[in-house]
């Protein structure tokens, strides 16, 4: 499983998502580990497997800044998925 959390330089949002993630990650049975990219992304995008989260789709895009976080709900959903797929 491959989980990266992508985000520009300073990004406001990028604290708020950390924090979402690792409340998530407390609750799952098994261990995750993330890579934190900086770049030219969409920012911020937490992506699983190829897949943005918050969207569903694969990730892609232009630099922007996002304002649609994932859930907590919506996190642990593609977690399960990717670990029932790997």
């Amino acid at each position: 499983m491959r989980v990266q959390l992508l985000h520009v330089p300073d990004c406001p949002l990028l604290g708020p998502l950390r924090d979402i993630l690792d409340d998530c990650l407390r609750h799952v049975p098994f261990a995750v580990w993330v890579d934190e990219l900086e770049g030219a992304y969409p920012s911020p995008t937490l992506v699983i497997d190829g897949i943005d989260v918050a969207t569903g789709a694969p990730a892609s895009g232009e630099i922007c800044c996002r304002f649609d976080l994932p859930t907590c709900a919506q996190i642990a959903a593609a977690l399960n998925r990717a670990a029932r797929n790997t």
